[in-house]
Order: structure tokens, then C-alpha cells, then sequence
């Protein structure tokens, strides 16, 4: 790993403008594991000026050049598989096992994927038959700033920097300053596989310094952010000045419906998948509904999964859980499991303070609540940590009335054998996903929400479409080159 208070900027590691350090902590020993530099405006504004000079010929590159170019990255990141997950198991706490298999592996997945959908994406195309001289063009969208998150480091990073570099924009990453270590490995790996000077570019910082100084750019034509509704709000209003362009990937309060025709493994896999990265996903199930009949024995089997859910040093092999990202979200979390508990919601798993043999790192109970009326805060914020909250419901239009009463609209899950049902549920969730019956949705399928979800979609040819912008053209001559 390169010096770890340098920026990637026009090809080379850079030292910052200014000497202004922040440490990184590991959340399981709660001890600092590196120290990196926080960027300023000179750092930004280096970084843009790369990215601005390597458009024009980067852009008008040919899309076979940059499938051999994305082919390469996929080579040398998978060989680079083990830092970057040791790396990530550091910086945020993911156990290794999962690290390797599904911090490291997403990565993997979304280049393969990306790369599949580059091999079939038309950038010129025909308007109609009607129309024999006109054509719709795909073209970069430009300079992109990309602000990225913590939760998972490299599988937000490869839904931006793989789609830019397929359609041929050029950019700079932000990575999240709580977790940037995997980011600045991800940029030795791009430098490796040969991506042209000041067509990535990367400098550390925080979301209220190098953040805002990205959106509010005049050289940066888009930014793609992922994180907090709250942060998403600023940067939107930020952008505003330069109309730049602003795609959002948000938060989540997803509600998985369970009907008592649900498959026996339904409520335990829904558990697990709430407390999967320690609940630290905006596509987390964490309202379970449960149909009333199915209710008791659903709560006892939510109950027994979270007591049977082990917490575990990352370091440690095996099917555990880590501990939260840093001390502002174990704080967070417990003082909603306090408020859930005030409010009169039923606590049947986990609690208050740290599992049994831990008494430093960020570590946490994995917490069920059940009786929780959906007007409770425990219900209406997005908590990120392994907190579920059941709550009952009598027929599928109450099930459907809850589930869409929330401000958010990312994911939602529905669990039943009556297909008819699934597919009109399907249909009037108010998401920008629905998963059923612990399908996983296929390669190439969008990931994106509505409502304070965010908008626009990552992943497949939506992906490569949301770094276009799209040029009608008449008088065109089908047969010059």
C-alpha cells in the first residue's frame, strides 16, 4: 500500500497541499490502524484539472479499448483479493471469511457484470424506421465525482468507477474517510492494470470538506454519491448552482412481509439477513411483518436466530458478525434499542451494551423487537446496526399499508407460496426493489429507490446509462464510418 496520507491525482501518488491527518480505527480493537490526509480545495481542484485533461482522448476512446482495459482491472483485482480484504476487515470490522467472500466478491460480481453489459451496449443506435438519417448517441457524461461509503467499501466503488470508465468518463473518488484503505488499494489496482493518467483519480476526505467542495465544483459535470438521506440532501442543494447532474443511492427501511404460507426457513432467513455486516445495509429487511396467524412462532424463531447469531473478532474465521463501524454508530444504535425500548416495543433478543466476553470495540447484540406499531422511531428510522422490529398484521392490504408507510423506498421482500400475491404485492410495494421469497435478484439487475431512497439505478445497462448523456442526431450518414 502506497503512503496512506498521499492522493492518487494525474497517474501519480501526490502528497496533499496541506498537512491536515485524521486517523483511522479499527472498530474491533478501537485502537488507530493508519492515518490519511484530509484533503483540501488545492487537492480538488489538482484533481479535477487531471480529470479534465484526460477527457477529450479518454472519451473518444474505442468501447473494445476500454472492455480490454475493464477486463484488466478484473485480472489484477482479483489477484489483489487477500489485501483488499484484510484491508476491509480493518477499516470497518468485516469478519475475514465474509470479507473474502462477499466484501471482495461483490467487487468481482459488479466488474463481470458490468463488462457482460459493455459487450452489448450500443452507443449509436437508430431512432426508427421512420427515421433512417437520425441517431441517438450514448456519450460520456463528463468529469463524475464519486463520494462512496464505508458499509461496503468496494462494492459501492465498482458500481461507479467500472460504469464511468466502460462509458468513458473520467473522474475522482472520495472514498469514506472512516473506511479508506480499501480505496486506496483499489486505486494501486487501477494504476496496475494500466487506466490512463487523470482518467481516476482519488482524494481522501471527509463529506462537509472535500464532499462539498466536489459538489459545488464547476468542473465536475455529475456526482454519484451513496451514504445518509441527510448527506444526500446537502449535496443536492450544493450541486444546484452548477446544475451538475445528481445520482443518489440512499437509505433504506425495507419491510419484509411474511404470510403464514411462507416457507419454513422465511423468518430466519429474514433475520440473518437483517444482521448480516451487523446490520450496517440499506437494503437490510429490518421491519418484519407477519401475518397475525403466523405471528407467535414467528417471533419465537426471530428470537432464537439472533441468540444463535455469533459475534466474533474480524480476524477470527467463521459465520460471526463483526462489530459497527466506529463509536458515533455503536452509540447510535444503542440509543435507538434505549428509545425502542421506551417507546413499549417487546425486546425478546439482544438489548443494551456489549455481547457476553467483550469490553472494548464497537461490538453489539444482535436485537430483536417484537409488538412494534409502526408509528415507533425504532420503525421509522434506519437504525444500520442488527436491530429487527416485527410487527403484526391481519390481511394483505394492512400488510401493504405498512410496508409502504415509511419515507423510504429501497428494498422490500415478500414471503409466500401464492404467486398471484407475490406479483400483486410485486407490484404496488413502493420500492425500487422487491425480492421474494429469498431470491436474490439475477446479474445485470438495477440497484436504486424512489422516494428518500434516492433516484437513478447502478448496476447493468442502467449502470452504463446513468454516465451518458444522450444526443439526438438528424442528417446522419449510415453509410460513412
Amino acid at each position: 500500500m502506497p503512503n496512506t496520507t498521499d492522493f492518487y491525482i494525474g497517474g501519480q501518488w501526490v502528497a496533499p497541499h496541506a498537512q491536515d491527518h485524521l486517523d483511522v480505527i479499527n472498530p474491533a480493537t478501537e485502537e488507530v490502524c493508519a492515518t490519511i490526509s484530509l484533503g483540501g480545495a488545492a487537492d480538488v481542484d489538482a484533481a479535477v484539472a487531471a480529470a479534465r485533461a484526460a477527457f477529450d482522448d479518454y472519451s473518444q476512446t474505442s468501447k473494445e479499448t476500454r472492455l480490454t482495459l475493464l477486463r484488466k482491472i478484473l485480472d489484477v483485482y482479483k489477484a489483489r483479493g487477500e489485501d483488499m480484504a484484510q484491508a476491509i476487515s480493518t477499516e470497518m470490522g468485516a469478519p475475514i471469511d465474509m470479507a473474502r467472500s462477499s466484501q471482495v466478491g461483490a467487487g468481482i460480481w459488479h466488474i463481470s457484470n458490468f463488462i457482460t453489459a459493455l459487450e452489448g451496449f450500443d452507443f449509436e443506435r437508430p431512432l426508427g424506421d421512420h427515421a433512417p438519417n437520425d441517431r441517438i448517441l450514448y456519450e460520456a457524461a463528463g468529469v463524475i465525482g464519486m463520494i462512496t461509503p464505508w458499509n461496503w467499501p468496494m462494492n459501492q466503488v465498482t458500481l461507479k468507477v467500472i460504469p464511468a470508465l466502460a462509458t468513458g468518463c473520467t473522474m475522482i473518488l472520495k472514498p469514506s474517510e472512516i473506511a479508506p484503505l480499501s480505496g486506496l488499494i483499489w486505486a494501486e489496482i487501477l494504476d496496475e492494470a494500466g487506466v490512463p493518467a487523470g482518467v481516476f483519480n482519488l482524494v481522501n476526505g471527509d463529506g462537509p470538506g472535500v464532499g462539498t467542495m466536489m459538489s459545488g465544483h464547476p468542473g465536475i459535470d455529475a456526482i454519484s454519491f451513496t451514504g445518509s438521506a441527510r448527506a444526500g440532501i446537502a449535496i443536492s442543494k450544493t450541486a444546484a448552482d452548477t446544475l451538475k447532474r445528481v445520482h443518489l443511492e440512499l437509505g433504506g427501511k425495507g419491510a419484509n412481509i411474511v404470510f403464514a404460507d411462507a416457507d419454513e426457513k422465511a423468518v430466519k432467513r429474514g433475520a440473518l439477513h437483517c444482521f448480516n455486516n451487523t446490520g450496517q445495509s440499506c437494503n437490510a429487511p429490518t421491519r418484519m411483518l407477519v401475518e397475525r396467524s403466523y405471528y407467535d412462532e414467528a417471533v419465537e424463531i426471530a428470537a432464537a436466530t439472533a441468540d444463535s447469531t455469533a459475534v466474533g473478532m474480524p480476524t477470527e474465521s467463521g459465520r460471526h458478525i463483526g462489530p459497527l463501524v466506529s463509536a458515533a454508530q455503536f452509540d447510535k444504535v444503542q440509543k435507538l434499542i434505549e428509545t425502542g425500548i421506551a417507546e413499549g416495543a417487546r425486546l425478546v433478543a439482544g438489548g443494551l451494551g456489549r455481547p457476553e466476553g467483550f469490553n472494548k470495540g464497537y461490538f453489539v447484540r444482535p436485537t430483536v423487537f417484537a409488538d412494534v406499531d409502526n408509528d415507533m422511531t425504532i420503525a421509522r428510522e434506519e437504525i444500520f446496526g442488527p436491530v429487527l422490529s416485527i410487527i403484526p398484521f391481519e390481511d394483505e392490504a394492512e400488510a401493504l399499508r405498512i410496508a409502504n408507510d415509511t419515507e423510504y423506498g429501497l428494498t422490500n421482500y415478500v414471503q409466500s407460496q401464492d404467486g398471484a400475491r407475490r406479483n400483486r404485492l410485486a407490484r404496488r410495494l413502493r420500492s425500487g426493489m422487491v425480492e421474494m421469497n429469498g431470491q436474490g435478484r439475477g446479474a445485470g439487475s438495477p440497484f436504486g429507490g424512489m422516494k428518500k431512497s434516492g433516484h437513478g439505478r447502478e448496476g447493468g445497462v442502467w449502470g452504463l446509462e446513468d454516465f451518458c448523456e444522450v444526443k439526438a442526431v438528424s442528417g446522419w450518414d449510415p453509410d460513412a464510418a
